[in-house]
């Protein structure tokens, strides 16, 4: 049950809460409209974020076979010795992008040369061909990450205002709906009550 709104039963009470009220209904729709929209984006990009998702679990998984394999073809001291000298600079350019309010990241990796420090007469050639595929693939990956962090974003955002919209719809409306109700029939009652007053003045006054 809605708590009830302690107010004076005046004119001036009652207008104020009946702006208040319009402003609840207004700022309820535009929240739900939000919430909506914020809905429809998220659905259509987690489709999408999921299916690249998949892909990418893919590729990944060939690029661990590759590293398995050079695994297998190589003394595991020189496989480590040549993955501790792979190691390069990669530069990821972060922008963001605003959607209904909502900060989302966007990540890219602008083109630049990567060179592999390691001897490559040492190393298998599984093990060449599964890092190029995982070079590749990092662009892929970083892009990836980005979407998945604007769909957390956009998931926080969808809770804040479903629970704003909650509030308005459950327990600011129906206070001030309650409200206007409850102040309006007691300014009635008093109306009657002065009317009555008076008849009984004007009687008594014609009386005399």
């Amino acid at each position: 049950m809605v708590k009830a709104l302690n107010v004076n039963p005046n004119r001036m009470e009652l207008s104020r809460i009946k702006r208040k009220l319009v402003v609840a209904k207004r700022g309820h729709k535009l929240l739900k409209d939000k919430q909506d929209a914020l809905v429809k984006e998220f659905l259509e990009r987690a489709k999408a974020v999921w299916k690249m998702r998949k892909e990418i679990e893919s590729e990944i998984g060939s690029c661990y076979k590759g590293f398995l394999l050079a695994s297998a073809q190589t003394l595991p001291e020189i496989l480590d010795q040549t993955l501790m000298n792979s190691g390069g600079n990669l530069k990821v350019n972060a922008t963001y992008n605003n959607i209904m309010s909502v900060k989302v990241p966007v990540f890219e990796i602008p083109e630049q040369s990567t060179e592999l420090s390691y001897g490559l007469g040492i190393s298998p050639g599984s093990f060449d061909v599964a890092l190029e595929q995982f070079l590749t693939l990092m662009p892929r990956l970083v892009r990836l990450a980005a979407d998945e962090k604007a769909l957390k974003s956009m998931s926080l955002e969808i809770e804040r205002t479903r629970r704003r919209v909650n509030a308005l719809e459950h327990v600011m409306i129906p206070q001030f709906t309650d409200a206007v109700h409850s102040i309006s029939m007691k300014l009635e009652e008093q109306e009657r009550s002065t009317l009555s007053r008076l008849m009984v003045i004007k009687d008594i006054v014609r009386n005399h």
